[in-house]
Formats: C-alpha cells, structure tokens, sequence
C-alpha cells in the first residue's frame, strides 16, 4: 500500500482543480459541473462548495449523473442504479464532468451517451481527481488532472472521503 494523496495534499489538489475551472471559465457563466455516480460525486460536491464561496454571485449549475445502463461493460445480473439529479437542460452549456478515477475511459464513454438526454452542451470536459494514464480502453482525455499516476492493471487506486470511509487520502494497493 502507498499513500497517493493525504488529507493534505487531497484538499490542496481540490482547490487546485477548482482554480483551473475557474481559470478557463471566467465568471463560471453557462457553467454546469455534473458528479457521475458513485464515487465522483463527492470531489463535485467538494468542488462545488469551493467554487460557491469563491463566487457567491455566480450562477452555477450542479447535477449528478448515474451512468449504470449506459455502461458496455456490465451487462449480467441487475444493477442496483443510483440517483440522476440534472433538473435543468445541459443545452449549449459548457459542462464539466468530474470524477474521482480516469482508468479505462468506458465511464466517461458511457457518461458521454447519458449527457445528451439532457441536451446538447456547447463543450464537454472532463475533471479527475486521479488519472491512471496507460490503461485507456477509449481515447479519452482528461482537462483538469489532480494527480496523474503510472500503475499497473493489477494495482487499485482507492480514493476514501471522509464521507464514505472517514477519512480523506488516496492509495495505491
């Protein structure tokens, strides 16, 4: 096991993300940050309290999307699927995604199918707390990185949130 990220580090990475989003969308108009279910959605609640402090004034939207039958890679037994909340039109927005781990790229391939229900974003980026970089399945690229890290496929990368594990870090195991 090594640690990745502390508590430290995590909150520092965080703040760093939420500066760059801010940095390429200036007075976040337009803007809808959208959690993908399950694990993303606590980095978007994070940075969405950060970014809501920052600019107060600031009219940003905020969703979160479950992707479980978009997904092509599970397709045996019922899924139990989580909470979609996008109660506004993603048309002509410039929407960010977030989540916690960039491993295969088939989450945001299926986030990406699932994001037109709710119309056509003028632009699509994509936000990760960790990038694990050589193991794409789908050309995909994140925009805002917190961490890029060089794994093996037999390694996990574990993200714990003080919400869900008690306790803020991530690990390599």
């Amino acid at each position: 096991m090594k640690t990745l990220l502390t508590t430290r580090q995590l909150d520092i990475t965080i703040q760093r993300l939420c500066h760059q989003v801010e940095e390429n969308h200036p007075g976040l108009r337009d803007v809808a940050i959208i959690g993908l279910q399950p694990r993303g959605i606590f980095l978007s609640d994070r940075m969405m309290a950060r970014l809501k402090d920052w600019n107060p004034d600031a009219k940003l939207l905020y969703g979160k999307l479950d992707i479980t039958f978009y997904r092509d890679d599970i397709r045996q037994g019922l899924h139990q699927a989580n909470q979609t909340r996008i109660p506004f039109s993603l048309e002509n927005k410039q929407v960010v995604l977030v989540d916690d781990v960039l491993y295969t790229g088939r989450t945001i391939r299926a986030a990406l199918d699932a994001l037109l229900d709710y119309g056509r974003p003028a632009q699509v980026e994509l936000c990760v707390l960790i990038d694990r970089r050589f193991s794409r399945h789908f050309p995909i690229q994140a925009n805002y990185v917190g961490k890029p890290i060089d794994s093996i496929n037999s390694q996990k990368v574990k993200v714990n949130w003080q919400e869900n594990a008690g306790t803020d870090e991530v690990i390599l195991l």
